[in-house]
């Protein structure tokens, strides 16, 4: 009787022993994966517009939104980021992937890397800018709180390049970055909404109101660049719609095509908030190159716009939606364009139509 309490005595203690373990290993893996605390649900909830779409090189689908932060998309469900987590800012303005697989975040306060399930956090130094852009290096360029220059990361630290802003300058207009596209010979082309900035990996050339060659009535508010694979830089305005340079030929794309609202009644319209009667290629918000060499589109007002070289064709999105304004177009791993809308979904081009996504 005496052996068999015994044993049944060793087999409670181990019993309580294993539950133990358990017990403190599931609480070290959650807590390993609190470093990003984060709900995960089926849908994606976000209301205040994508600015941002991105696929890194796992598949995974990341949405950057206009003020409630990051979504990573694994095919199953979605997961969020926001300031609580660690985010710099709720709005999110690009997402890009480095060689070694890092998410790189820029908000408007502020750049993040997501690595190895947690967010770290890089500052601009403001107080120690720098003139001489040769000096510095590295592929990675953001606009986060920047006012009259550009943050790029060198592999250590993030630097704060100063623009070369033309003397005698309306002091009124703002150099705040908007936009950025770089060329595959590594040329970086820079929006802000007073002036387009090149550089070309030894000096910096400004393309402003004049060089631009646009009449007096007409007001440089740059929201979009693109530097296509024929070479043509493609610069998207809020009010006078598409300049297209070609080479040292500018030409107002938007007037050739005769889809220009004559500023007059662009401005009455503006006024008004009858956005809905500005039905001409005016505010372009986003610029994209397709993988057939389309040219798309984004305009606040009018929805999608895809240039084939000949025909430029325009979409509504979808007629359900209150707004068309699209912040984001983007091709992913699979040739799928996808659109970024103002009221927080994505939706898909099926090639005649569009098919709401996510």
């Amino acid at each position: 009787m005496n052996k068999r309490i015994k044993l049944i005595f060793l087999i409670l203690i181990s019993t309580l022993n294993f539950s133990c373990f358990q017990k403190k290993l599931t609480k070290k893996e959650t807590n390993k994966s609190e470093l990003v605390a984060t709900s995960q649900i089926d849908t994606l909830k976000f209301t205040s517009g994508i600015r941002a779409i991105f696929q890194d090189s796992k598949g995974n689908y990341w949405f950057g939104s206009h003020n409630e932060g990051v979504s990573i998309y694994n095919g199953i469900s979605f997961e969020y980021f926001t300031t609580n987590d660690g985010l710099s800012d709720n709005q999110i303005r690009s997402i890009q992937e480095d060689n070694n697989g890092k998410i790189w975040i820029g908000t408007s306060k502020g750049v993040n890397v997501y690595d190895k399930e947690k967010l770290v956090t890089y500052s601009s130094n403001f107080n120690n800018p720098k003139y001489e852009w040769n000096k510095t290096n590295g592929d990675l360029w953001f606009y986060a709180d920047e006012e009259g220059g550009i943050s790029r990361f060198d592999g250590k630290y993030m630097n704060y390049l100063i623009f070369p802003i033309p003397k005698n300058e309306n002091q009124n207009n703002s150099y705040g970055v908007t936009d950025i596209s770089t060329e595959h010979n590594g040329k970086v082309w820079i929006a802000t909404y007073a002036a387009l900035f090149n550089y070309d990996g030894k000096t910096v050339t400004v393309f402003d109101h004049k060089t631009l060659k646009l009449k007096d009535n007409e007001t440089l508010h740059i929201r979009s660049v693109l530097a296509d694979s024929k070479g043509r830089i493609w610069i998207g305005n809020n009010g006078i719609g598409v300049l297209l340079k070609e080479g040292d030929s500018i030409t107002h794309f938007s007037k050739e095509q005769g889809k220009f609202i004559p500023i007059n009644e662009f401005e009455a319209n503006t006024k008004t908030q009858q956005f809905a009667k500005n039905t001409g290629l005016q505010s372009v918000f986003v610029i994209e190159e397709d993988s057939k060499g389309n040219i798309w589109f984004g305009d606040r007002d009018s929805g999608a716009w895809k240039y084939d070289g000949k025909t430029l064709t325009n979409y509504k999105i979808d007629p359900k939606l209150n707004s068309q304004m699209i912040w984001s177009i983007y091709e992913d791993q699979n040739k799928n364009l996808l659109f970024g809308m103002a009221e927080g979904c994505v939706y898909k081009f099926n090639g005649m139509t569009f098919d709401k996504q996510f």
